[in-house]
């Protein structure tokens, strides 16, 4: 019989083969860090990434709180990143259609550029036509956020001074995007206010689940869980109508592709030049917003909400002039889907109210969650 010394180094190398290494998460190569680095106004601009146990990978740029990239795998295992989205930090300020950014302190659109509130009128900033949108000029989308970086999660904070594009309270925002093991993407809003205010915050991200932002997104099959949407007027200011889908192109009801009912000879989608409609929600606390599938490449996107409504934005003003990801975006390569509160809830007495209140809070979440259908 050996000695029990004997035994000890093959215990050893035994247990050492059942070691498993904890994986490494790297940062953003350097280069693309660089792209993304700068200092404005005294502010650093940085790049931050989250990647999870599945290798989905999400970037993101304390300019604007912006979604810079999702990278999420297909059903061959695949990861490209589905998003429209810049190459540097140059291009992310320079550009003009809301890529990955949160937009705020009003979202959407305020018909007429003006709202009265407890009984005082306040005038906003005119940046679409006649109707202000997305919060004005050099909103929070083109400031520097404060950023931690924590384990799973990047947090931003920012201060909108009073006043700050005609709108009244000092308002502190606070965005929160946390990565999950089941490849869910969550985005949680804060914010409170010293004066009674509005407010609708929401992340104006571009979606192509075919991981090719050359292709249209007309094949994308969607599911919605809304009954109603809220038609508009010529400049796509809301009429206050809460109009019924049943029988329109509108009915998302039952998954059917974008390009199914978009070319159909319909007022609505005449002003919108395709959709740019707020949707109704109805799902419940278990139930995805809305569902959307490639069926190339097998992705399939989840939309879970606390909001009362969603903006479905087809690409109907991309045209070539904003470029990123080696290709120059064209119409209909990339969708929004803008949770939110209804636009022009200001004006309009029977939307659910978008109103803040001084010491009280705002709160807001909505998860993209990604899987695969094959």
């Amino acid at each position: 019989m050996k000695p029990l010394f004997f035994f000890f180094p093959l215990l050893i190398t035994a247990f050492a083969a059942c070691v498993v290494e904890p994986e490494l998460h790297p940062s953003p190569e350097p280069e693309r860090m660089h792209a993304f680095s700068d200092t404005i106004d005294g502010k650093s601009v940085d790049l931050f990434l989250l990647r999870n146990e599945n290798g989905m990978e999400v970037e993101l740029s304390n300019y604007g709180a912006t979604i810079v990239a999702i990278r999420t795998p297909d059903k061959n295992g695949k990861i490209e990143d589905v998003t429209l989205s810049y190459d540097n930090l140059t291009n992310l300020r320079a550009g003009k259609s809301y890529f990955g950014c949160v937009v705020g302190r009003f979202a959407n659109r305020i018909g007429g550029a003006q709202f009265t509130l407890d009984g005082q009128e306040y005038t906003v900033p005119k940046n679409d036509g006649d109707n202000a949108l997305h919060g004005g000029i050099n909103s929070i989308d083109k400031q520097v956020w404060k950023a931690r970086k924590m384990n799973d999660a990047v947090r931003f904070t920012i201060e909108i001074p009073d006043g700050a594009n005609g709108y009244p309270g000092k308002m502190n925002v606070t965005v929160l995007y946390s990565l999950r093991i089941d490849n869910s993407l969550v985005i949680d809003y804060t914010a409170t206010t010293d004066k009674t205010t509005v407010v609708n915050l929401t992340n104006h991200a571009y979606f192509n689940l075919s991981g090719d932002p050359s292709k249209q997104i007309l094949d994308h099959v969607v599911k919605m869980r809304a009954k109603q949407f809220t038609p508009v007027d010529s400049s796509l200011i809301p009429s206050g109508e809460l109009r019924d889908v049943k029988g329109t192109p509108f009915d998302f009801m039952n998954a059917k592709s974008i390009g199914t009912d978009i070319q159909q000879p319909d007022e609505q989608l005449l002003r919108g030049k395709g959709y740019d409609h707020n949707f109704v929600l109805n799902a419940s606390n278990e139930e995805a917003a809305v569902e959307v599938v490639e069926p190339r490449s097998g992705r399939k996107m989840e939309v879970f909400t606390t909001q009362p409504g969603v903006q479905f934005y087809t690409g109907n003003f991309l045209n070539g002039t904003e470029k990123g990801r080696g290709t120059a975006y064209q119409f209909r390569t990339g969708f929004c889907l803008e949770t939110q509160q209804f636009p022009d809830a200001p004006n309009q007495p029977n939307f659910p109210s978008a109103v803040l209140k001084a010491r009280e809070q705002w709160k807001g979440q909505t998860i993209y969650r990604f899987s695969i259908q094959r």
